[in-house]
């Protein structure tokens, strides 16, 4: 049965607007927290190298996947979706932290 069974064209068409103007409000907040999130992680990476720590912890991907698998659960999205979203996160982040490791080696070499 459908949500909006007794909807003219016209109204039909304002709902759609309303609907993909909220997207798009959560798409923007989206991009900001991500953005604020990578802040952070590239923080991590500066620490990482600076210390000579590795630049990919398996122990803590674990957890976290643990933990956003548990929030999506609770939240009503699909686990396997918010493992995957996390995965291509951590993968992007370690490439980061090798590039940062990277550029410390190179100042250190020159």
């Amino acid at each position: 049965m459908s949500t909006y069974p007794t909807l003219s064209p016209d109204e039909a068409r304002k709902e759609l607007l309303k609907l993909r103007q909220s997207i798009d409000n959560i798409d923007n907040a989206l991009i900001h927290i991500l953005a604020e999130r990578f802040c952070l992680t590239q923080k991590v990476g500066e620490l990482k190298a600076t210390y000579q720590m590795p630049p990919s912890d398996p122990q803590r991907e674990a957890q976290q996947i643990k933990r956003l698998r548990e929030m999506a659960q609770s939240a009503h999205l699909d686990p396997n979706f918010a493992e995957k979203f996390l995965h291509f996160i951590i993968t992007e982040v370690i490439q980061h932290h090798k590039a940062i490791a990277k550029q410390k080696i190179d100042k250190k070499n020159n």
